[in-house]
């Protein structure tokens, strides 16, 4: 493992090699490979944990003084030490060792040279052409998409620019104000998150909105202090049908033209990230002003392409390519570098190590950032929505768990809210501390005690406190014998609780981007050990037809479907108790 002043390479195949990627892209998804819980490195795991369970991380840190540089990696700006995890130097070989079971290397090669990885929608999986700053050849059907891919970001920086300088203007002749940009999904945490991680970069100007949830209240509470001759809504669905973003646009319009009166002024004011040209015009968007994307982008992969439009917007083209930039020096780590001292893949190992051995259920992301406090809510949809799945890509269920629960929140916040629990309660909770040590706002003492909180949580979780250690700190505190005895058991940490500690150097476009392609790269190869589809999300689905079913019972009180005795009582309640 690579120490604190050893940096991988982030273009270890550059010059006059590796100038294009080309893979086999004939490769056969086997429906008789072993599985992944049946294989003899996964039995060697399960037996290294009943090893591993009673020892203490205190010990490992005593026994071995270089520890914590034995067990970091910098690269991109980011340092992760990984030294506070119940591992041993034997615990990564045999992790390693799942991963070339896995054929992980293959699989990243794969993913890069353009197969169709998502077996179930016979999709590629290519959001890495989006950020491929080196413009060397991609390949996909035959064919080089990176020209196209430049084409969208020669568009989304032109418009950028028109809206940042104020040469695009509303229907009255007055430049844009507000820009609102109406999505779900990834077509609104990715570009949420990111403008708000990069809040330092963006025009004071320009103020940037975001409207998700069908609830009538987000719309009308975002609108309510804009003035819609300087607003702008950007319509973010690949479809153009999505029934939250269509209805939260319709109702836009609505409330554009109750004061615009002009439908003209549709055009004016509202631009599209969509595929589908018809709808867009239907609705009164120029099709000039549609920006496209493509089926090989995952809408929870989708912030590097046009759906990344309010993020040029927000912090101006140069830095979204900084943005792009940072991502594929991380794209190029993951790519080449040996697993053995890969940052992704290291991540992603210790991730399955307490999921499938040590049976952890959730896992904290805690950025000690207030820019960065949207990013545990990306990381849901990122995390949760590509490895919950309960079948293999070959269609059988697993015997393993597969995705954990992804949750966290910013700063200091979480330590007066449910630390208690992760350092005392009954389960482990595997934790990444997320800080930059150079923050954008160097005001007094605010960053040094903020770097304190961070690191005192990580060592608190792997040292704890001893029932020796609570005594004598009571004794020196000068209490009483009995009370002594009383408070002791709850004065006992039990420590031995892992954490993964991210330093980045500091918040900027393309430390983001190299930090959001970490988590993804991270993700995919987790998806590849556990056999899942990543890139699919068919889970999604069964709520939405149910809710077209009952939306035509809630609006015709006559119309009647089967339901469960539940769900038709509660269709019952809510007629009978509408007010209007």
């Amino acid at each position: 493992m690579s120490g604190y002043g050893r940096s991988h390479g982030a273009h270890l195949h550059t010059g006059n090699r590796k100038k294009t990627i080309s893979f086999n892209v004939n490769f056969k998804y086997s429906t008789n490979m072993t599985e992944i819980n049946q294989t003899t490195e996964w039995a060697a795991l399960q037996s290294h944990w009943t090893e591993m369970e009673p020892l203490q991380m205190r010990d490992l840190f005593t026994e071995n003084p270089e520890r914590s540089e034995q067990m970091s990696i910098r690269q991109c700006g980011i340092l992760l030490d990984y030294s506070k995890n119940r591992v041993t130097q034997k615990t990564l070989n045999l992790l390693l060792g799942l991963a070339n079971a896995a054929d992980v290397d293959g699989w990243r090669r794969r993913m890069f040279s353009g197969e169709r990885l998502n077996n179930t929608e016979n999709r590629a999986v290519l959001h890495v052409a989006l950020r491929n700053r080196s413009n060397r050849p991609i390949w996909f059907d035959g064919e080089d998409i990176m020209p196209g891919v430049n084409a969208v970001l020669e568009k989304m920086a032109s418009f950028s620019d028109s809206v940042r300088l104020g040469e695009w203007q509303g229907h009255t002749g007055k430049r844009i104000t507000d820009v609102v940009n109406i999505g779900i999904g990834g077509s609104n945490l990715g570009p949420l998150m990111a403008c708000e991680a990069l809040k330092h970069y963006q025009d004071p100007a320009l103020r940037l909105h975001f409207v998700s949830n069908v609830d009538a209240s987000h719309l009308v509470e975002t609108v309510k202090p804009l003035n819609p001759e300087t607003t702008l809504f950007i319509v973010a669905s690949k479809t153009f049908t999505t029934q939250e973003t269509l209805t939260n646009a319709i109702t836009a319009r609505n409330w554009l033209l109750e004061t615009l009166s002009d439908e003209a002024a549709v055009a004016k004011h509202f631009v599209a990230v969509s595929t589908n040209s018809e709808k867009v015009a239907e609705f009164g968007i120029d099709t000039d002003n549609m920006f496209e994307f493509w089926d090989w982008v995952g809408g929870r992969y989708s912030l590097w392409s046009a759906i990344g439009l309010p993020i040029t917007i927000a912090i101006g083209m140069p830095a979204f390519y900084e943005m792009l930039q940072g991502a594929h020096e991380m794209d190029e780590h993951f790519l080449h570098a040996d697993l053995s001292e890969n940052m992704p893949v290291i991540m992603a190992l210790l991730g399955i190590w307490y999921v499938d051995f040590a049976q952890a259920k959730t896992h904290a992301v805690l950025p000690y950032d207030q820019y960065l406090r949207f990013l545990p809510d990306y990381l849901q949809q990122a995390d949760m929505e590509s490895n919950g799945k309960r079948v293999t890509r070959f269609g059988r269920p697993v015997e393993y768990a597969t995705g954990p629960v992804v949750w966290g929140t910013a700063g200091t916040d979480g330590q007066h809210a449910y630390y208690q629990l992760i350092h005392q309660g009954t389960q482990m909770i595997p934790c990444d501390f997320l800080i930059p040590v150079n923050s954008h706002n160097e005001t007094d003492d605010h960053h040094k005690k903020l770097f304190a909180n961070c690191l005192a949580q990580t060592e608190a979780l792997m040292k704890g406190k001893t029932r020796k250690e609570a005594r004598q700190e009571m004794e020196a505190a000068g209490l009483e014998a009995d009370k002594i005895v009383d408070l002791l058991p709850h004065k006992i940490f039990p420590g031995n609780r892992p954490s993964n500690t991210l330093l980045i150097d500091q918040i900027t476009p393309s430390r983001l981007g190299s930090l959001i392609a970490l988590y993804e790269h991270k993700i995919f190869v987790q998806g590849v050990i556990w056999r899942v589809n990543s890139f699919d999300q068919w889970g999604v689905e069964l709520g939405k037809q149910l809710a077209g079913v009952i939306l035509e019972e809630l609006m015709d009180k006559g119309k009647s479907n089967p339901h469960d005795a539940s769900t038709k009582g509660l269709i019952n309640y809510f007629h009978r108790h509408r007010k209007r």
